[in-house]
Protein backbone atom coordinates (compact mmCIF):
# COMPACT_ATOMS: atom_id res chain seq x y z
CA UNK A 1 0.00 0.00 0.00
CA UNK A 2 1.44 3.37 -0.77
CA UNK A 3 0.34 6.67 0.87
CA UNK A 4 0.11 10.08 -0.78
CA UNK A 5 2.41 12.23 0.38
CA UNK A 6 0.75 15.32 1.86
CA UNK A 7 4.23 17.21 2.07
CA UNK A 8 7.43 16.56 -0.12
CA UNK A 9 10.31 18.19 1.71
CA UNK A 10 12.75 17.19 -1.72
CA UNK A 11 10.53 18.57 -3.86
CA UNK A 12 10.35 21.73 -2.03
CA UNK A 13 13.64 22.28 -1.47
CA UNK A 14 14.29 21.78 -4.75
CA UNK A 15 11.84 24.21 -5.92
CA UNK A 16 13.89 27.15 -3.49
CA UNK A 17 17.25 26.50 -4.90
CA UNK A 18 15.90 26.62 -8.72
CA UNK A 19 14.40 29.50 -7.47
CA UNK A 20 17.39 31.59 -6.05
CA UNK A 21 19.66 30.08 -9.01
CA UNK A 22 17.16 31.75 -11.88
CA UNK A 23 17.05 34.92 -9.12
CA UNK A 24 20.64 35.09 -8.81
CA UNK A 25 21.76 33.41 -12.39
CA UNK A 26 23.04 37.28 -13.86
CA UNK A 27 24.45 38.83 -10.70
CA UNK A 28 27.98 39.74 -9.58
CA UNK A 29 29.22 38.12 -6.69
CA UNK A 30 28.60 41.33 -4.61
CA UNK A 31 25.16 41.51 -5.83
CA UNK A 32 24.50 38.23 -4.64
CA UNK A 33 26.03 38.49 -1.40
CA UNK A 34 23.14 41.62 -1.18
CA UNK A 35 20.17 39.66 -2.33
CA UNK A 36 21.36 36.34 0.24
CA UNK A 37 21.36 39.05 2.68
CA UNK A 38 18.43 40.66 2.36
CA UNK A 39 16.55 37.32 1.62
CA UNK A 40 17.92 35.91 4.97
CA UNK A 41 16.90 39.03 6.74
CA UNK A 42 13.69 39.12 5.64
CA UNK A 43 12.76 35.29 6.89
CA UNK A 44 13.50 35.80 10.04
Amino acid sequence: MTRKKEFDSVRMMRDIRDKISEDIADMTLEEERKYLAKTISSSK
